[in-house]
């Protein structure tokens, strides 16, 4: 049976979990354009790698947990004045958001797994971390590694584009709608002020 916190917010625990991702992606994507793009010198290099591949792969197990509570905790309802049309884009988008943040991580999994240096994980340098099973045997590891490269890099911008675009929406119904969309995530913030009615006078 599925059970909501209070009408209007979402409960404590997506909360939490929602800005832990958030944290996580911002993070991701940092050190992500570091390491592909910023002159770093070899063992810097490394290191990021390995914060990346640690935070990476902890998003995985949030999104795991999030997606979880998701299924029996229903989603306060989105604003009576919302058009249908945006309910319909807001469902597209945060689908799309929950596909490529479960998407990323196993797609660098499987790339780390199937890296011909066989570098093992170690999340932040403490818990070792498997391979993904068969791609370590694999005889064209090389050329696998490549394709996901690239749809890791792929995916990576259309996550910076859909986060742009999600950050945009909540921005414009908190400051110029002045809804309480924003507000049902937000932790200990004070409810919004309704929006004035202008008199046709």
């Amino acid at each position: 049976m599925h059970t909501v916190a209070t009408p209007r917010r979402y409960t404590l625990v997506a909360i939490v979990l929602h800005w832990l991702i958030a944290l996580g992606i911002l993070a991701l994507l940092g050190l992500g354009l570091a390491m592909t793009r910023g002159p770093l010198a070899p063992m810097d290099r490394f290191a990021f790698y390995q914060w990346h591949k640690s935070i990476g792969l902890t998003v995985l197990v949030l999104m795991a947990v999030r997606v979880v509570w998701r299924l029996f905790h229903r989603p306060p309802p989105l604003p009576d004045t919302m058009p249908k049309a945006e309910r319909r884009a807001a469902g597209a988008a945060h689908l799309a958001l929950y596909g490529l943040l479960l998407a990323m991580p196993l797609v660098g999994w499987a790339m780390v797994s199937a890296s011909p240096y066989n570098i093992p994980t170690v999340l932040y340098g403490v818990i070792p971390w498997p391979h993904l099973p068969v791609l370590p045997e694999l005889p064209n590891k090389a050329a696998i590694e490549g394709v996901l490269k690239l749809v890791h890099s792929t995916g990576a911008w259309l996550l910076m584009a859909l986060l742009l675009l999600h950050i945009g929406a909540a921005l414009r119904h908190h400051l110029a709608l002045r809804d309480d969309t924003l507000w049902r995530m937000l932790p200990l913030v004070p409810r919004p002020a309704a929006k004035p009615e202008v008199s046709s006078r």
